[in-house]
């Protein structure tokens, strides 16, 4: 199969899409609800899913669920750095962080790409760090903290909007002396986009507007909120995200057929199959 993904640094195209398994090392995630809080458990963790097929581990000790309040810089770093380093020995590790510290440090014990959902606008001496030491660095569409975000969801075109000021943060980085070929895009499902509203699903759609930009795409929309809505059950609550990765799988085996580089999913065994049906579809002349 012929390369389909633009370059980028440090991660050889592999023909498809990579699966980036999720380990939340807080006591407070939506989607797991503190499950891997203590470190062995992440870490323990952290090997099934590259056991199960994950291409990349990403490691965070911050949540960013709708509400989440900022945790302490200090704190992060105890939640991940040992998890970092013992799953850095199993295979590649992103991490998951807004603070230039914890990458530094986190790269520091072993982590290959940083995950920043910020984009760069949370801390000032993130990108000139991932720029001066050319680090893979996912530059998400982020509109200011989760404590209040979905304040922001306010769009005339969220397609073009959200393009827009991800162009905006690609910009930031080569400024600060970045390699083009170092960048991953992301879209920023569920951040500043209401789940009522088609604000994912319009980004989910249209992922060609944001390859445009020509940097690889990475999808993080495993068990989010908009799901939740689509599944409600007819008394209109949403279903809970424990129950919405059959959901979540559609999703990845979708955007890996648009030609997503990577999907940041929680039950890794049914995307690493979505991908590879989405592989062979796309194989197809």
């Amino acid at each position: 199969m012929t390369s389909q993904f633009p370059e980028l640094l440090g991660f050889p195209d592999i023909g498809r899409c990579r699966v980036m398994g999720v380990v939340n090392v807080t006591p407070d995630s939506f989607s797991d609800g503190g499950q891997w809080f203590e470190a062995d458990k992440a870490i323990a963790h952290g090997l099934e899913l590259f056991a199960a097929g994950a291409d990349i581990v990403d490691v965070g000790g911050e949540s960013t669920r709708p509400g989440a309040l900022r945790v302490d810089p200090a704190e992060e770093l105890r939640r991940v750095l040992p998890v970092v380093r013992e799953l850095a020995a199993a295979g590649p590790v992103s991490i998951d962080t807004m603070r230039a510290d914890v990458a530094e440090a986190a790269v520091r014990a072993g982590a290959r790409l940083v995950n920043d959902v910020s984009g760069g606008l949370a801390d000032p001496r993130m990108v000139p760090f991932v720029a001066a030491n050319r680090l893979p660095y996912v530059v998400m569409h982020w509109r200011g903290p989760s404590v209040d975000m979905q304040t922001r969801a306010h769009y005339d075109d969220v397609v073009a909007d959200v393009r827009r000021e991800i162009a905006a943060r690609i910009d930031a980085v080569l400024a600060a002396g970045g390699d083009f070929r170092q960048i991953i895009v992301d879209p920023g499902i569920g951040f500043a986009k209401r789940p009522d509203a088609d604000h994912n699903w319009a980004l989910l759609k249209h992922l060609d507007q944001l390859a445009a930009l020509g940097r690889p795409v990475l999808v993080g929309a495993s068990r989010k909120a908009f799901l939740g809505h689509l599944l409600a059950g007819p008394d209109g609550v949403p279903r809970p995200p424990a129950f919405r990765d059959h959901a979540s799988s559609a999703i990845t085996a979708l955007v890996a057929a648009a030609g997503a580089w990577a999907v940041r999913v929680h039950a890794v065994v049914a995307d690493v199959d979505a991908v590879r049906v989405a592989a062979r579809w796309r194989a197809q002349p």
